[in-house]
């Protein structure tokens, strides 16, 4: 499916408000609210829009500590690893495949050096790790 300027648009303005009413958001793209919610359905059944989040300030969750922890695998089988993150979702933002230094980047945010401490501690079982804090 090719996205024309329109599509584009209505993509850009859900990216900066999801909770847009159709009305609202069809008087943005110049079109009636019933013609945007129509091309916001296709853009839905095209698999182009898959999910509506929510950003949420990490500060106001008491998570004050921002890690980014390099992972470098013990075994050749990730799995474990997979399922040990898959578990720790409170903590972890983005969990990065990449090519380079390491094999994951974790990008973390911990309510203090206690839950981070454990957290690398059970980590470990899993691969070994570098961590860097932002200031």
């Amino acid at each position: 499916m090719t996205l024309d300027d329109t599509d584009k648009l209505i993509i850009k303005e859900l990216k900066n408000n999801s909770k847009i009413t159709m009305k609202s958001l069809g008087k943005k793209v110049n079109l009636t609210g019933q013609a945007v919610n129509t091309r916001v359905a296709r853009l839905e059944n095209e698999g182009i829009i898959q999910n509506y989040t929510i950003v949420v300030d990490q500060k106001h969750l008491d998570c004050n500590i921002h890690a980014f922890i390099n992972i470098y695998m013990h075994k050749i089988s990730h799995k474990p690893y997979l399922e040990f993150i898959n578990k720790q979702g409170r903590y972890i933002l983005n969990d990065y495949k990449i090519i380079g230094d390491g094999c994951y980047l974790l990008e973390c945010r911990f309510p203090n050096n206690n839950h981070l401490n454990e957290f690398l501690e059970t980590l470990n079982q899993f691969a070994n790790y570098k961590v860097s804090t932002v200031l």
